[in-house]
């Protein structure tokens, strides 16, 4: 459907009638005053679902940045402001991977201050030209927003920079948040202006828009929205430190596809997701997904690729040839060493001017004949680290020069002038080999431009004196520590930080063999040019288009407030329990079972104390007084610690130990569910849970009489996850001829011996209630786990079954809004307790009443 904002735009913006402007306040193109919006305002909202008529089905990609596309200027004699595509940007070379009759909408800033009263019109004019909708920021809000927030609190962050010190990234700022926020929600709102909702797929790029997610599921709860971060993300060790860090990770959690360059960043957010929010992750048929609140989001994990189209064009280019052939007679006889970075404190240049120096004084052979051609960059931040590195990298080339120049020769040739990009082309092109040394970077493309390049045309072979047919060759030293290291496999690989290590792989660039040199080009030519931006672009559209497959089978609604709303996202038949239908059930039958998991509804939240308080077992007994009731209690725990803690509960059943041990009352006999001839499997698995509880601090065995349990509950999430897995494959095959089964569990590994189960414990009680002639009308089932699911597979299972009658009203019943084979769910366990009270006041009154009514009927008969 179109949204009404989206068809007044639309309407405006191709001369139609706003027919739906009276219906709703349309969203202000132009925010005038620098205003801080709180994390928790929004004028929109109410949450809604996209359920109005579509007037539009064509699908359309919106992509939102921080920059749009475009470059701007004015026009000198006119006054007038002029706007071209910028051929650099990879939001517009991403087209190439969305098909021909993909329609395109961009969403972003302008590189240029565009004074209040021109807006409208310029926003006009982008609209119609360039399907472009700018988001007009106020300069004192963006100032806070893009180089307070974005550059001294995220970028250093994400860079493995923590604010150790004022001079180091900065205390945390809570303005600038709020800044952020405040910018992302004006995104938000021009999203919303050109959104179809049902139809669109929705597009974000990186740091500066990380909050995005979170205000456009608050209001489209179905949007279809993916998210690509380009920089590196940090480990959960760094990420932790950010006071900010849970509502950047709820709202990365809003997007259906998360994208990231390596599996290193994604497996970092992987880890912060399951720290920090509990959130474990899996892996299906190839795809990574984390479950969140009924929602599936998808991980994805490709570098970016270059465009290669462009650079064939620049490399085309005379203007190119003959630049070419300029460095080619300017550096005849010197083999050429190329960098090429920002001038930042991450881009390792000063490092990489230190390995030159060592290169040259521990090869002497090197000086005159190896040339160092370091391109800096302006930097995209500023601040006093930016200076501290300019003057740094300024003194380090002078002294390189002043100790080992010559007349005619300097071995480092600095350029921190803004090249034309076909200069920088035939830099490239000459280049025997490219130097990136950065400390920490997100992707950098440099390599990959360096590739393609190298590989030139007839022209360019020309102009360098080559035969056009003869192989192409080209060197890559790359650092460890940018996105791009693990593509490039031909490539020698550096910790930047080792200086040693780093000349050892310039002097391998420079002896190594020209035929090794040629191999090592067409490895990475054949992966750079088939992993290009238009197969990255159209890679991450399909993974979008398979996350956002089952929205409409899914019912959707927005729970929480601010950062933290999230929507919840549910099978049609998934509903929670209501008090009112299931006491109205209670009521009016006869024969009821009920089965009680006792952690899920006996034990209070939050608590570290596993015994029952007094109410809870004061509601249990008020339910098995009633005659109509068959209660049973089914447990993990010990036959011995449950008779302790229910003695007083003397018509209670209890199943101990998931079942293998029942007792259908106080005063009964325990009885096993299986015969188990001997227990010698412990023998064999206890010495194997022995040794991986030595070696994992916080966790323990827990020796039950006919099971082993190993808990890790206290353990490193990570390393306990890591080595219960360990544990599973090795208990399985040294017990592989024994009679027991081995499972993984919440925290867990269990050994016990085969078909026991929870499942077992509402089979017995069907069963029996069936030979006593006795068949449920109501049957209650409760857990939150996934040994309860065994509970809830028999019950429903025997709806279908001789064991409940036709018209047995069924409640399998999970806690939390989770994936669940039970058909209710009820928020947590205090709201458990409270169904059950009243459940047992019904029972107490229906006590009550039935004396009165035997009197009446007394009285009648008279």
């Amino acid at each position: 459907m179109a949204s009404r904002s989206y068809s007044n735009l639309l309407d405006l913006a191709y001369g139609g009638s706003p027919t739906l402007s009276q219906e709703r306040k349309r969203f202000p193109r132009v925010a005038s005053v620098p205003l801080l919006l709180s994390e928790v305002e929004d004028d929109n909202c109410n949450s809604v679902g996209s359920d109005a008529p579509s007037s539009i089905s064509q699908e359309r990609m919106i992509i939102v940045g921080n920059q749009l596309p475009l470059r701007a200027h004015r026009n000198k004699d006119e006054g007038k402001w002029c706007f071209s595509w910028d051929e650099d940007s990879l939001l517009l070379q991403l087209k190439d991977g969305l098909g021909d009759d993909e329609e395109v909408i961009y969403v972003g800033c302008l590189k240029e201050e565009v004074a209040p009263n021109e807006q409208d019109d310029v926003a006009q004019t982008l609209l119609e030209s360039f399907k472009c909708v700018p988001a007009f920021i106020p300069p004192e809000l963006f100032t806070k927003f893009y180089h307070g927030f974005c550059k001294q609190h995220l970028w250093p962050l994400f860079h493995y920079m923590l604010p150790l010190s004022p001079d180091l990234g900065g205390r945390f700022d809570r303005s600038l948040w709020q800044a952020y926020v405040s910018v992302n929600k004006i995104f938000a709102d021009k999203v919303m202006e050109v959104i179809s909702p049902d139809d669109d797929y929705v597009w974000v790029h990186d740091y500066h828009l990380m909050v995005l997610p979170t205000f456009l599921r608050k209001r489209f709860n179905r949007v279809k929205l993916g998210f690509f971060l380009h920089s590196p993300f940090p480990s959960s060790e760094i990420y932790r430190t950010l006071p900010v860090r849970e509502e950047l990770l709820r709202a990365l959690l809003n997007a259906d596809l998360i994208g990231f360059h390596t599996f290193d960043y994604a497996r970092h957010f992987l880890t912060c997701c399951s720290r920090m929010l509990g959130l474990p992750y899996q892996s299906k048929r190839g795809y990574i997904g984390l479950e969140y609140y009924g929602r599936t989001v998808s991980i994805k994990i490709l570098p970016v690729g270059i465009h290669i189209g462009q650079l064939q064009s620049v490399l085309n280019l005379p203007e190119t040839e003959a630049k070419v052939a300029e460095l080619r007679n300017k550096f005849r006889g010197q083999t050429v060493l190329l960098g090429v970075d920002d001038m930042d404190i991450f881009k390792g240049i000063s490092l990489k001017l230190l390995a030159m120096e060592q290169l040259l004084m521990q090869h002497t052979e090197n000086t005159g004949e190896v040339v160092l051609v370091q391109i800096a960059n302006p930097a995209r931040g500023r601040g006093r680290d930016v200076q501290e590195i300019r003057s740094e990298t300024y003194a380090t080339v002078k002294r390189i020069n002043n100790a080992f120049g010559r007349p005619g020769y300097d071995p480092v040739v600095l350029i921190d002038t803004r090249l034309q990009f076909y200069e920088r082309i035939a830099y490239y092109v000459i280049a025997e080999c490219c130097l990136v040394t950065a400390v920490r970077d997100g992707m950098n493309l440099i390599p990959y431009e360096y590739v393609i390049c190298r590989q030139g045309n007839e022209k360019l072979d020309e102009a360098l004196g080559l035969h056009p047919s003869a192989p192409k060759r080209s060197m890559l030293v790359v650092s460890e520590f940018i996105g791009c290291s693990p593509s490039l496999s031909g490539a020698i690989r550096v910790n930047p930080w080792n200086i040693d290590a780093v000349v050892e792989a310039m002097d391998s660039a420079l002896v190594l063999s020209v035929a090794e040199k040629q191999l090592r080009h067409e490895k990475h030519y054949k992966y750079v040019s088939t992993h290009d931006v238009a197969y990255w672009a159209h890679s991450f559209l399909q993974d979008l288009e398979r996350a956002c497959g089952d929205h409409l089978r899914k019912r959707c609604w927005g729970i929480g407030f601010g950062l933290g709303f999230r929507v919840v996202a549910m099978d049609p038949n998934f509903r929670k329990l209501s008090s009112e239908h299931i006491v109205s059930a209670y009521k009016r039958t006869k024969n009821r079972a009920i089965l009680l998991d006792y952690d899920s509804t006996l034990l209070l939240n939050g608590s570290l104390s596993t015994i029952p308080n007094v109410e809870a077992v004061g509601i249990l007994n008020n339910l098995c007084r009633d005659p109509k009731n068959v209660v049973f209690l089914v447990s993990g725990k010990d036959r011995k610690t449950l008779t302790e803690w229910f003695s007083s509960c003397e018509k209670l059943g209890i199943a101990a130990e998931n079942g293998y041990f029942i007792r259908p009352k106080h005063d009964a006999d325990w009885e096993t569910c299986v015969s188990v001839p001997d227990f010698d499997w412990k023998q064999i698995a206890k010495p194997v849970m022995k040794l991986y509880t030595e070696t994992t601090d916080g966790s323990a065995i827990e020796t039950k009489e006919s099971s082993l349990v190993w808990n890790y509950r206290d353990a490193d999430p990570d390393f306990g996850f890591c080595q219960a897995k360990e544990l599973l494959d090795h208990l399985e095959s040294v017990l592989a001829n024994e009679p027991v089964s081995v499972k993984s569990g919440q925290h867990t590994v269990e050994v016990k011996p085969q078909g026991v189960n929870k499942g077992c414990v509402a089979e017995r009680l069907l069963t029996t209630m069936k030979q006593k002639g006795i068949l449920p009308d109501f049957v209650l089932c409760i857990g939150d786990d996934r040994s309860d699911e065994d509970m809830f597979e028999v019950i429903i299972r025997a709806m279908s079954g001789p064991y409940l009658s036709s018209v047995t009203d069924v409640f399998a019943c999970t806690v939390g809004q989770k994936c669940s084979k039970a058909k209710y769910y009820v928020e947590d366990r205090t709201e458990i307790l409270r169904m059950l009270q009243v459940l047992a006041n019904a029972s107490e009154h229906a006590a009550k009443a039935a004396p009165r009514a035997s009197n009446r009927a007394i009285i009648d008969r008279v």
